[in-house]
């Protein structure tokens, strides 16, 4: 945020100001953003490089020393570059002017996207450039589940002074399960998108997660931002020796993290799992979790909406007709029984991606979707 606003090229007011002014070094970095015909916008950003730099700000000088370590802790959120700011203590007044102005300037730049964190250390670090908001209508659910989910979350945020009037804690717990590929992930970005909040990621699976490294991580978690638990069903892992002694998210270390007494609040958490059934009761009780939604495999109308997606205004003339097209491949992945077998969103959006354009090979290739067909298909790519 500081370093995309000392970016910016400020004229010096006077000669005097010119002379103090100094940026010795500058380091370059580089920003992309995709444009919607597939080519992208390079934007070339000079900032102070790694020393010591004199500014001028709101009629004060200020020291910028700007340093970098080899490499981050990871185990105690210690950062590998840090930027100290240092001004007379009569000027201190312009560090609330400059971090205001370095803020309106990265919201402005964020207003269209979607932060995602992920776990450092003990604080939370950019998982990488925030994502461009994605449509909730792009992630097709079974009916009436994305609906009900973003209801219920807009009615939280909205209700704040509801919960302190009646002592309630201010945090909101939901659970998706559901098959690998259903779309868990996805919809919570989404959905993050849809409600203006940004997205902090953790994986309980993940090795050198702890108890206490867990707790603080959640007491942490940035304002307006949904907290997203993967793999729930990690901390109910029996775990052995032969791990280098990391050890691992217990259960009723995820217990306490979530509404213990040092649980924070005004929090949207969301858990999700491959498989509910590993789960136990005093999870998912209410004031844990509130909301439990199915994410499950493609439904025919999941397979319907997601062919109207590809194909409704791409059918022309002498190819399967418009109208038809769709119950056509709906009844072709019964006929195979790929519904019944169960397949996921992902896998049938697989098939489209690979015929881009070719409502008649989509059609075609269900088989391909056939547990026999995608065994095949994967020993001859061995």
């Amino acid at each position: 945020m500081l370093l995309a606003w000392l970016s910016l090229h400020r004229p010096p007011t006077s000669r005097v100001a010119a002379a103090l002014t100094r940026v010795h070094d500058l380091s370059m970095r580089t920003a992309r953003r995709p444009l919607g015909n597939g080519e992208t916008a390079t934007t070339f950003l000079l900032q102070p490089g790694y020393g010591r730099h004199v500014v001028r700000f709101g009629g004060a000088y200020l020291a910028v020393h700007r340093e970098r370590k080899a490499s981050a802790n990871l185990n105690t959120g210690e950062p590998f570059e840090t930027l100290t700011l240092t001004t007379l203590y009569a000027h201190r007044h312009v560090f609330e002017d400059l971090f205001g102005e370095a803020y309106a300037l990265s919201a402005k730049a964020g207003e269209d996207r979607t932060p995602v964190l992920s776990a450092s250390g003990t604080g939370w670090a950019p998982f990488g450039e925030a994502r461009r908001k994605r449509p909730l209508g792009s992630v097709i659910l079974d009916k009436g589940v994305a609906e009900r989910v973003l209801g219920d979350v807009r009615e939280f945020w909205a209700a704040r002074e509801w919960y302190s009037q009646r002592g309630i804690p201010y945090r909101r717990g939901y659970l998706l399960h559901g098959p690998p590929g259903s779309g868990k992930s996805s919809f919570i970005l989404a959905l993050a998108g849809e409600v203006g909040c940004g997205v902090a990621i953790v994986n309980l699976s993940e090795r050198g997660l702890t108890d206490e490294r867990l707790s603080v991580l959640l007491s942490k978690v940035p304002p307006k931002t949904i907290l997203l638990l993967e793999d729930a069903d990690a901390a109910f892992v029996e775990r052995k020796g032969g791990d280098g002694g990391w050890g691992g998210v217990t259960f009723s270390g995820l217990l306490n993290a979530l509404d213990g007494v040092a649980a924070g609040e005004e929090r949207v958490v969301f858990l999700t799992t491959n498989w509910v059934g590993r789960l136990d009761e005093a999870l998912v009780r209410p004031g844990r979790v509130d909301v439990i939604e199915c994410i499950g495999n493609a439904t025919e109308w999941q397979a319907g909406e997601l062919w109207d997606r590809f194909y409704g205004g791409e059918v022309e003339e002498g190819e399967v007709a418009r109208d038809t097209g769709r119950e056509v491949f709906v009844q072709k992945l019964k006929d195979e029984g790929v519904l019944e077998r169960g397949i996921s969103m992902a896998a049938l959006q697989g098939l489209f991606l690979v015929n881009k354009g070719d409502p008649v090979g989509a059609i075609e290739g269900v088989k391909t979707l056939l547990p026999k067909e995608m065994e095949r298909k994967g020993e001859m790519g061995r």
